[in-house]
């Protein structure tokens, strides 16, 4: 998908054995959806999705379910979000990475693996602490829009006694300022905000939401903090900041 994947496991939470399986179990599950929905790769599904060599109706049953994920966010955000470009191409980059990311977490899971962080191209989700047996809370840093080398921000995620006993596990940062080139309507109703960081109990959930309120403004951030349990930090053009508690400088 273009990006990068880290995974962070505490020292001596596991053996070394057990960390060489994690790894290859994540590298499969980015492996294969790289595979199928992968713009970059011209052998991808959806790469051949898109130069109209193959219909979404005799496209792989992973294809359309995710399609259809995109379009039930598509209604919910009022078309702030969407699955397919002014030119009608399906892309699904706005929601993949997400599912991505939470499937990846989940073949971590099933090993057993309570603790850990994984961070791909600056979305984060984790599951438990960084000082395993302890109420800590990972610490995951926004960067500034307006100048990369500083953090505007920091989040508290997963842990036992952070914000809201730990309930927000994820992290999802959209915007002009990294990769935007699936926010459609970014550079019209859209232009005010030229960053978005979501934190939710769900990595899709965040995804999705950061990109729908890059895309929708200030009318899609109201929306997002009325319809769903997620905390906001939002940078307009000008560089003021709207922040929800659960961010701190």
């Amino acid at each position: 998908m273009g990006t990068v994947v880290s995974l962070t496991i505490p020292a001596r939470a596991i053996s070394d054995r057990e960390l060489d399986a994690a790894t290859a179990a994540v590298e499969r599950v980015f492996a294969g959806s790289d595979e199928t929905f992968s713009l970059y790769r011209p052998d991808s599904e959806a790469s051949r999705l898109a130069r109209g060599e193959l219909s979404l109706r005799d496209s792989s049953a992973g294809m359309r379910d995710r399609y259809a994920d995109a379009v039930g966010w598509r209604l919910m955000t009022e078309g702030a979000f969407s699955p397919e470009r002014p030119d009608g191409v399906l892309d699904l980059s706005g929601i993949i990475k997400g599912y991505a990311i939470g499937q990846a977490g989940e073949a971590l899971r099933i090993r057993g693996i309570t603790d850990w962080c994984l961070n791909a191209g600056g979305d984060v989700l984790v599951m438990g602490s960084p000082v395993p047996g302890s109420v800590a809370s990972w610490a995951a840093g926004i960067a500034d829009p307006l100048d990369r080398s500083a953090l505007l921000s920091a989040c508290e995620l997963g842990g036992r006694g952070g914000w809201k006993t730990g309930t927000r596990r994820a992290l999802a940062t959209s915007g002009s300022a990294e990769r935007g080139d699936h926010i459609w309507t970014a550079g019209s109703r859209g232009a005010e905000f030229v960053q978005v960081s979501v934190a939710a109990a769900d990595i899709v959930t965040a995804d999705v939401l950061a990109t729908a309120i890059v895309a929708g403004g200030t009318e899609m951030l109201h929306r997002a903090t009325d319809g769903w349990e997620i905390d906001v930090l939002a940078v307009r053009r000008g560089g003021d900041v709207l922040a929800t508690p659960g961010f701190r400088a």
